[in-house]
């Protein structure tokens, strides 16, 4: 008995030092940056800046893999069943707050199932149209939009996606409801509003500073309290006509339950160094946005925000009547 014993003690401290081991090498591998929309979208454009200077500090390859549709709740679900090594990783945006509220039927626990790393961004969002959409500015997008409400259609990216909260904001704040055209992600929603297949939309600076300074769509205000840098022009919504209309979208890395917390600590410190790379900030001015402060890129700073914004939006969508199956 007293060899079993032994033994199993002997197991246990092996397997202890084994596993220690392994969380000293990390990463022993390429990592796989789940993004739960489709690739050329704002979450996805975000991602890849941030995974390929993390690339650098972790010294192996952040490859990010687009896993769109159900307003990324698919993307999530394959995370929270990932093994938890940190070899597989997550970021996504607001939807993660909201998802819990938007979906009656949910696989998975938006805060018990995964692990925090740290937020990234905050991105304003812009109200944009196709470019040949006949409003002049904001006054005159809301008079049309009322005027044509069985005609005007609003494009987003799916249930519980930025798109969609702002949407349903928007509608709300105007009194009028407009045909939605639900994409799995922000990519195809702007393809299409690029070439005119539906009107109008809300959506990040990452997705539409470049087409708005191209003259490809029309720009009707941006959704925060201050204008953007990158669009100096673009009034903010409540200068524009639409008091006290303000809406912003935070990104964040999360890892399954149960990672390691030596794990946690070395994609952090990566993700820190990532949030002052100078190629990352210059890229995220001139599409609107810019990197968190350092306090904020920790676990604790996103645990306390996702509960946080948990709160703030399940009233509102429970008000709105919003729910996807």
């Amino acid at each position: 008995m007293k060899l079993t014993l032994l033994r199993t003690v002997a197991g246990i401290a092996l397997m202890t030092g084994a596993m220690a081991h392994a969380q000293s090498d990390y990463p022993t591998k390429s990592i796989t940056m789940i993004v739960p929309f489709a690739a050329g979208g704002p979450t996805d454009t975000v991602a890849r800046l941030v995974a390929q200077s993390m690339s650098k500090t972790l010294k192996q390859q952040v490859i990010v893999e687009n896993v769109g549709g159900a307003g990324g709740t698919i993307g999530a679900a394959r995370v929270a069943k990932a093994a938890p090594d940190g070899h597989t990783i997550f970021l996504h945006h607001i939807g993660q707050s909201t998802a819990p509220t938007l979906y009656r039927k949910l696989s998975y626990d938006a805060i018990n199932d995964f692990e925090p790393v740290g937020l990234v961004t905050d991105v304003p969002m812009t109200i944009v149209a196709r470019g040949n959409f006949p409003a002049k500015d904001l006054k005159e997008f809301i008079n049309y939009v009322k005027a044509n409400k069985d005609k005007v259609t609003y494009a987003n990216a799916g249930v519980g996606s930025a798109s969609h909260l702002c949407g349903m904001l928007l509608m709300s704040a105007i009194g009028t409801d407009v045909t939605t055209v639900p994409y799995k992600g922000t990519g195809p929603a702007m393809n299409d509003l690029l070439g005119g297949q539906v009107d109008i939309m809300c959506d990040q600076t990452t997705n539409t500073t470049s087409q708005i300074k191209s003259g490809k769509i029309k720009a009707y205000a941006v959704t925060t309290k201050n204008k953007v840098a990158s669009l100096p022009e673009l009034p903010t919504a409540n200068e524009a006509g639409l008091p006290n209309f303000e809406v912003a979208v935070w990104h964040a890395v999360y890892a399954p339950k149960g990672t390691p917390k030596p794990v946690i600590a070395k994609l952090e410190d990566a993700l820190k160094i990532a949030l002052k790379d100078g190629t990352v900030k210059q890229r995220f001015a001139e599409l609107g946005t810019e990197p968190v402060a350092e306090n904020r890129a920790t676990p604790d700073a996103l645990r306390t925000h996702l509960k946080a914004e948990i709160d703030k939006w399940g009233p509102i969508i429970k008000k709105a009547g919003a729910y996807a199956d």
